[in-house]
């Protein structure tokens, strides 16, 4: 069997920045949740994206989680949601006793509909916050976003696991709202192995969050603790991978887009297959590239002949509230997320790829849409 194409997995740089800083942290013995290297990736992220103030944490679900008590949500609180996304999004709503609302896709961004959005707010006027998640590495449409947050005096929190690298009208995706999050799992643009941030303009609010995030342990020489606290501190080790990442954050997103490119020239053709959409103020990282397939070609067809060839592909997020855990919530909009989990299918964006990886999935893909073309004939 020829060799297994990932989706998209961790690629550690062919310089050996990440060696540089794990052999660092062993020399020093900084092996701690503590350290140089956490403290030089929460700078150099900050400084990256131009915003004041992160904090590494463990994941990028832990990131909301504070962002989402850093804003004030307590039980009972309404939190509105994009439904297209990952449970990680919505589970620390529920960590907080708050009710999620989940916000519909628009087919302009695939991201949370302003429209919807609005009537949700009309429907529900006392909110406490706003997840807006940035899938795929596509921005949402941000500014009619921001501005009915503004006018509800609601705190935004974006959802930007997806999307470190993504520009919106040419600011950072992740640095709009209140509070932005980042994951660093290993399937995403960088790695750290496991591990996310909560970024913000509020230094505050981010100092606070440092606090919670080391078990709240105030300040005395004994062990005291006048809060909850969380066991959310990114290790040393793990965030010298991430500091060696971020040097080559614009090698993966120039692969990303290159594996875009290549798919949109051989796929775009035919007829039965739609990409991702693409916006002027829109600037992507490609994170994964998306495609929907229509005139009634299956993405499972699809994603079975993939498999057959050893190529791993996914569908796209079935929406949250269409999840059995999460089915009892509310929804607000039209069934544009729905849409687009029945007929959505993430290709392979690995950026190992080479060429003949590519044209392998092109084949396979092309195979199946044109017999299916052929039988209807």
């Amino acid at each position: 069997m020829a060799d297994k194409i990932y989706l998209s997995s961790p690629h550690m740089s062919d310089e050996g920045y990440e060696m540089q800083y794990i052999k660092e942290a062993f020399e020093t013995n900084w092996i701690a949740p503590l350290g140089e290297n956490v403290n030089g990736f929460e700078t150099e992220l900050a400084e990256m994206i131009d915003v004041k103030s992160a904090a590494a944490l463990s994941s990028g679900t832990a990131a909301i989680h504070l962002a989402l008590k850093a804003a004030g949500v307590n039980e009972g609180d309404i939190v509105f949601c994009s439904t297209l996304t990952f449970s990680a999004t919505a589970n620390p709503i529920i960590y907080q006793n708050a009710i999620p609302v989940f916000i519909d896709s628009d087919n302009e961004t695939w991201n949370m509909c302003p429209k919807a959005l609005e009537e949700a707010f009309e429907k529900y006027p006392n909110v406490k916050a706003v997840i807006v998640v940035h899938l795929y590495g596509l921005s949402a449409n941000m500014d009619p976003i921001v501005d009915l947050c503004q006018a509800h005096n609601v705190a935004l929190i974006e959802d930007a696991a997806e999307s470190l690298g993504t520009y919106y009208k040419g600011q950072h995706t992740g640095t709009f709202g209140d509070y932005g999050i980042f994951s660093f799992n290993g399937n995403k643009i960088i790695t750290t192995s496991g591990g996310g941030a909560l970024v913000s303009n509020n230094e505050e609010r981010i100092a606070k969050a440092r606090f919670w995030a080391t078990q709240s342990r105030d300040l005395a020489r004994h062990y005291q603790h006048s809060e909850l606290g969380f066991n959310y501190r990114m290790s040393n080790v793990v965030a010298g991978i991430g500091r060696g990442q971020m040097k080559v954050l614009a090698q993966r997103v120039a692969k990303k887009k290159y594996i875009y490119n290549f798919y949109r020239k051989e796929l775009s053709g035919l007829k039965n297959i739609e990409f991702m959409p693409s916006n002027e103020w829109n600037e992507p990282n490609y994170w994964l590239s998306t495609i929907t397939l229509n005139g009634g070609i299956r993405p499972i067809d699809v994603m079975e002949a993939l498999e057959m060839e050893n190529i791993e592909s996914r569908p796209v997020w079935k929406p949250m509230h269409m999840q059995p855990f999460f089915e009892k919530y509310d929804f607000v909009g039209t069934g544009v997320s729905e849409n687009l989990f029945e007929n959505g299918i993430c290709l392979p964006s690995d950026t190992k790829m080479t060429d003949e990886d590519l044209e392998r999935v092109v084949k396979t893909i092309k195979k199946v849409v044109l017999v299916d073309i052929n039988a209807r004939m």
